[in-house]
């Protein structure tokens, strides 16, 4: 993706997180602002880009450039770093940079929003917390009484194909006996 002229002018051809001089430099949108706008976006040299998109910050030494780009003047800049800095945490020397600088309370949101929208995301789990997703097959743990009909589907039930309800993390949608209904994720378990 080619660098927009504002960009050009405010990198000087250099990375802005480990200023390296490289011929092969990128636009990344700092999320989860992913608009275009320059303001949302930093210039990253090839290294930098491939392990933020591969979220490995296991070269830490690399990452220690992030000492000074925290300092930058750029919003995008500053957040980027925080956010490399919140994930390399364990290093002593990460944890002091972070420590150390003062970010406005808006940068520090913006920061970690994409975390606070990873936590507001619904996730289905059953009684066992296993992790379930729409497709699943599922398995009655207890007796339970279907509103509406006549019949009470017995533990050990196999429920196949089930859907998530979206806005409910206790709630899935699946078939017993042709009629849909609503279980409870508390009352199966992942089948094997």
């Amino acid at each position: 993706m080619a660098i927009n002229l504002t960009l050009q002018n405010r990198c000087n051809q250099l990375c802005e997180l480990c200023g390296k001089h490289d011929g092969n430099l990128n636009p990344y949108s700092v999320p989860p602002k992913g608009d275009d706008s320059p303001d949302n976006q930093v210039v990253l040299c090839v290294d930098c880009l491939e392990q933020i998109n591969s979220a490995n910050y296991s070269d830490t030494h690399h990452w220690r450039c992030l000492e000074g780009s925290i300092w930058s003047e750029v919003p995008s800049v500053q957040v980027l770093s925080y956010k490399i800095l919140e994930s390399l945490i364990s290093e002593d020397w990460a944890r002091d940079a972070r420590e150390a600088v003062y970010l406005d309370e808006s940068l520090v949101e913006w920061a970690n929003a994409e975390d606070a929208l990873e936590a507001e995301k619904v996730v289905h789990k059953d009684s066992y917390g296993v992790i379930l997703e729409s497709g699943d097959t599922v398995v009655l743990t207890q007796n339970l009484n279907v509103k509406g009909t006549n019949y009470s589907a017995p533990k050990g039930t196999i429920v196949r194909k089930i859907k998530l309800v979206q806005d409910n993390a206790e709630q899935v949608e699946g078939k017993i006996n042709g009629d849909t209904i609503v279980i409870l994720t508390k009352f199966i378990r992942k089948s094997v």
